[in-house]
C-alpha cells in the first residue's frame, strides 16, 4: 500500500532531495528489512514443507501465511523500497497498478490467515476432543482458499476497476495524479471499506477469540494443577497434548499482537486521510507503511524463540543435513503435537 501526499510540477511528481547519504542509509535499512523477511519465512516454508512431523493442520496454515510473507518480501518491498526513497516510480503505470493490488492482497491476506489461525486454535484449546473432527485438512485448505483468494478479489477488482476512486475522482484527478507517480488513493467510502474487510472484521474476531482462549486456558490450567494434587500423573498424555497446545496459542497470540501492532497505525492513516483531506504528511504514511511490512520480518522470530521445532530445524537446515537420507523423517520434538 502506498502514501499519498506529493508535490506536482507540471504533472509530474516531484524527486526527493534527500543527500546521498540519507538515501544510502534508507536503501540499508530496507535491504536488511527485505532479506530478513525473505530468509525466515523461507526457513519456516521450507521446514514446514521438508519435515513429516511438521505436517498438522495448524502448521499448514503457517506455512500458507508465511509464504504470503516470503511474496510480500519478494514481489512488492523492492519496488516499495525504490519508490519509498526515490518518491518517483520507474516502472510504468500498468506495473503501478500490478503492485498496488499486490500490495493490498498481500497485506490483507497475512491478517486472513491470523485469523483462521485464531479459529484454529480457538477449537484445539476450548474444544480438544472434537478439534480434530471440526479442523481436518480439508477445512485448512478451505480456509488457506478463502485466505488467498478473498484478498486478490477485493485487491485487484478494487484497483484495476477504479472503485478506490469512487466518490473523490475530482480530487484525485486535479491533486493526487501524477504522470510518473504510483500512489493508491482511498476515497472515504473505499477508504473506510478497506480498512473493515483488511483489518478490524477479521481483527476483531482474533482479539475475541484470543480473549476467550486467554480464559479458557487459564481455567485449564487451575483444573490441571488441582486435579494433580489429588493423582500425581494424572495429567499424562492428554495434559501435555493441552499444554502444548495452550502453548501454541500463546504464541499464535503474540504473532497477533505483533501483526496488529505493526499494522493498526497504518490502517489508522489510511481511514482518516480522506477525511482530513489528504493532509497526512508522505514521509508520515511512508514511515506507517514500512512499519507494516515489519511484521512480516518478526513473525519468524516469534517462531526461533518460542517454538524448539523450528530452532533444530533451522540448525538441519544450515548445516546442510536436510539433504541426507531420510532427513525429513527427523524427530523435531517428543511430544505429540509441536
Amino acid at each position: 500500500m502506498m502514501p499519498l501526499g506529493h508535490t506536482i510540477i507540471n504533472g509530474s511528481c516531484v524527486k526527493n532531495e534527500w543527500s546521498s547519504d540519507v538515501r544510502a542509509s534508507l536503501y540499508s535499512v530496507m535491504v536488511l528489512i527485505i532479506l530478513t523477511t525473505l530468509v525466515g519465512n523461507l526457513i519456516v516454508v521450507i521446514s514446514i514443507s521438508h519435515f513429516k512431523q511438521l505436517h498438522t493442520p495448524t502448521n499448514w496454515l503457517i506455512h500458507s501465511m508465511a509464504t504470503v510473507d516470503f511474496l510480500l518480501g519478494f514481489l512488492v518491498m523492492p519496488y516499495s523500497m525504490v519508490r519509498s526513497v526515490e518518491h518517483y516510480w520507474h516502472f510504468g503505470e500498468l506495473f503501478c497498478k500490478i503492485h498496488t493490488s499486490t500490495d493490498i492482497m498481500l497485506s490483507t491476506a497475512s491478517i486472513f490467515h491470523l485469523s483462521f489461525i485464531s479459529i484454529d486454535r480457538y477449537y484445539a484449546v476450548c474444544d480438544p476432543l472434537r478439534y480434530k473432527t471440526k479442523i481436518n485438512l480439508l477445512v485448512i485448505f478451505v480456509m488457506i482458499f478463502i485466505s488467498w483468494s478473498v484478498p486478490a478479489l477485493f485487491a485487484f477488482g478494487m484497483i484495476f476497476l477504479d472503485l478506490n476512486f469512487k466518490g473523490a475522482e475530482e480530487t484525485y484527478y486535479n491533486q493526487v495524479q501524477c504522470s510518473d507517480g504510483c500512489f493508491v488513493f482511498f476515497s472515504k467510502i473505499s477508504g473506510a471499506l478497506a480498512f473493515m474487510i483488511s483489518f478490524y472484521i477479521p481483527g476483531s474476531i482474533m482479539l475475541y477469540l484470543y480473549y476467550r482462549i486467554y480464559f479458557i486456558a487459564k481455567g485449564q490450567a487451575r483444573s490441571i494443577n488441582d486435579a494433580n494434587q489429588l493423582q500425581i500423573g494424572l495429567e499424562g498424555e492428554n495434559g501435555i497434548s493441552q499444554s502444548n497446545e495452550r502453548k501454541a496459542a500463546k504464541t499464535l497470540g503474540i504473532v497477533m499482537g505483533v501483526f496488529l501492532i505493526c499494522w493498526c497505525p497504518f490502517f489508522v492513516c489510511i481511514v482518516l486521510d480522506p477525511f482530513l483531506d489528504y493532509t497526512i504528511p508522505p514521509t508520515l504514511s511512508d514511515a506507517l507503511m514500512w512499519f507494516g511490512y515489519l511484521n512480516s520480518s518478526f513473525n519468524p522470530i516469534v517462531y526461533a524463540f518460542f517454538y524448539p521445532w523450528f530452532r533444530r530445524a533451522l540448525k538441519i537446515i544450515l548445516f546442510g543435513k536436510i539433504f541426507q537420507k531420510d532427513s525429513s523423517r527427523c524427530q523435531l520434538f517428543l511430544e505429540s503435537s509441536p
